[in-house]
């Protein structure tokens, strides 16, 4: 059996605050090309989770909020906001289910936020043409730290 506990969000959360990227996955799943891939993902306010999007192949990500707080954004194609939805356990919305296709991200808005995803497996990474192009590329720093604050501007009812 496979434990979801505190101890493990802490690991988890404290290996994600040591990473350049402000984030670190722990996978349930054996073999990246198992059927399913589930993981956690802890995640800290300014990691950058570039908008994208899961074509070629077809994936659905679901993930679901075991602690912290986060907003997710929904775009169309040209890059404008078309849904958003804060993501707190406290407040009783607890996650997303992203249809493949659909340009996406997550905005980070407290320390020690740790969400659980589920994919179809196997693990591809993403191709460029599922990168947002009217994202910043996440070399592009002050690009990113531009981009954060504008997502931070757009969350409604905050």
């Amino acid at each position: 059996m496979k434990i979801i506990n505190e101890q493990l969000l802490d690991a988890t959360t404290a290996r994600a605050k040591q990473s350049p990227r402000l984030r670190m996955n722990y996978n349930f799943h054996e073999q990246p090309d198992d059927p399913i891939n589930r993981l956690l993902n802890a995640m800290e306010p300014g990691t950058y989770i570039r908008p994208h999007r899961h074509l070629n192949p077809d994936k659905e990500e679901i993930f679901l909020l075991l602690r912290g707080k986060a907003v997710v954004f929904l775009f169309d194609n040209d890059g404008k906001i078309t849904e958003q939805q804060l993501l707190d356990p406290q407040t009783g919305t607890y996650g997303a289910e992203i249809k493949a296709g659909v340009w996406h991200c997550l905005l980070v808005l407290e320390p020690g936020t740790v969400i659980y995803e589920i994919k179809t497996g196997p693990f591809a990474p993403l191709s460029p043409e599922n990168m947002a192009p009217w994202s910043p590329a996440p070399e592009n720093e002050e690009a990113v730290k531009r981009y954060l604050e504008q997502l931070k501007t757009a969350i409604k009812g905050l």
